[in-house]
């Protein structure tokens, strides 16, 4: 199959909406859904098998012609029931999975269970029809094959004027609720510039305290939404334990459950979308510290299990790495910069004013007296003030060593700047 070609000068960007689907809809999608965990599973099986057996590795195409036989066969005959172009599509993510496996960037693809795996199912253009409100530009009606009727989408902001979607994929998420991601081509256009005599940089120092504090004292609290909610889970969790094993008042509380986390889910991604993108508005350059957040959640001698497990919690909680994923996709896509700078980098033990060194201290020590210059430091706004300074020396440095013609990355990195020095 010939591959789509991107628009020149676009972006891909996903919209998110919600749909209520009738009774024969939500049947059919359960079909797809199972169809989809169900070939992707043998796809699975079929490579394995191909490699221990024989040594011969297979890709997407093999893959491909064995469902053809699969839907053809007697006994999978169901497999006709959905649209060959998803069952395709879900053949395309295990090949996806694989080719990340390979690079280094991902663990080896596992089977899918059912109740375990997301539910999902992603349409192409010929899986699904597209018919746009002419009175209402960017609203319309979602077709997918196999169904009998679009969709009832609840339009919480239209799509771009004109443009054409390219794919849309169906979740179903542990709490029952059904979204349609449309996959769109947009053309974003930049930010203008921070209107500042020189670049404006901002620090970000990320923390349990408080969530983000700025280099000019600015702090944003902790949301600690499952501390909010943890009397609430304790007790739908209670009431989940003493139903019994495949009850339907069992699976009530497990939808109860489900509904909550869901809640403090949205609840975080908002609040985060929120932050991250008036820092991007307000900020020429963002700069922020490489963090080894899975090492951060390790065990650590000598500290107590009850201890470490609240501290993980709370690391959970914060959302760091999501926090870290918006900001560097708004980077790319407003014209920001984001500097990582590298996570040895002395950010807290260094004193902002004179820079002297200091020796490590505990995550009790939020305040803290420089030995030399005798000034007191918040640690957390004086790490945002080394990490800003830190950043703008980074930036500088790729600015001068970029070469003529080539425009600025998106994203700094501790690894770029051997490759900038080269090419000055």
């Amino acid at each position: 199959m010939k591959g789509r070609t991107k628009e020149a000068g676009t972006r891909e960007r996903t919209y998110r909406y919600r749909f209520y689907p009738t009774a024969a809809q939500a049947e059919q999608l359960a079909k797809t859904f199972g169809a989809c965990r169900w070939v992707y599973n043998q796809g699975l099986e079929l490579r394995n098998s191909s490699w221990e057996q024989h040594r011969v590795s297979i890709g997407y195409t093999e893959t491909c012609r064995a469902l053809t036989g699969w839907r053809r066969a007697e006994e999978t005959s169901w497999l006709r029931e959905v649209s060959s172009a998803v069952l395709q599509q879900s053949l395309r993510h295990l090949d996806k999975a694989f080719s990340r496996f390979f690079r280094g960037g991902a663990c080896r693809p596992k089977r899918k269970k059912k109740g375990q795996a997301k539910d999902s199912a992603t349409y192409v253009r010929t899986g699904f029809r597209w018919f746009e409100d002419p009175e209402r530009p960017g609203t319309g009606l979602f077709h997918l094959a196999k169904h009998a009727e679009p969709l009832d989408l609840r339009w919480s902001r239209p799509l771009p004027a004109g443009a054409l979607p390219v794919k849309v994929t169906v979740t179903r998420d542990r709490a029952g609720r059904y979204f349609l991601l449309v996959l769109v081509e947009e053309r974003i256009a930049a930010l203008p510039p921070a209107v500042t005599p020189a670049v404006k940089a901002v620090g970000l120092d990320l923390g349990i305290t408080h969530l983000v504090t700025l280099d000019d004292g600015t702090k944003t609290d902790h949301p600690r939404l499952l501390r909010r909610y943890r009397a609430r889970l304790a007790t739908l969790q209670r009431q989940l334990h003493r139903k019994k094993r495949g009850s339907s008042n069992r699976n009530k509380a497990r939808l109860a459950i489900a509904r909550l986390y869901a809640r403090i889910s949205d609840i975080r991604k908002d609040m985060l979308d929120q932050l991250t993108t008036r820092l991007v508005r307000e900020n020429q350059v963002l700069v922020v510290e490489d963090l080894d957040i899975a090492g951060m959640k390790r065990d650590r001698p000598g500290m107590q299990a009850r201890r470490k497990a609240r501290l993980n919690e709370a690391i959970s909680d914060a959302g760091w790495s999501e926090l870290l994923r918006q900001l560097t996709y708004k980077a790319e896509w407003y014209g920001r910069t984001l500097v990582v700078v590298d996570r040895h980098f002395p950010s807290t033990r260094r004193c902002s004013a004179c820079h002297t060194l200091s020796g490590p201290k505990e995550l009790s020590v939020r305040v803290w007296t420089c030995a030399l210059c005798g000034t007191e430091r918040d640690r957390d706004v004086n790490a945002a003030i080394n990490l800003r300074e830190e950043g703008l020396r980074l930036y500088e440095l790729v600015v001068r060593a970029l070469p003529t013609g080539k425009t600025l990355p998106s994203v700094i990195r501790a690894a770029d700047f051997a490759e900038y020095a080269a090419a000055g």
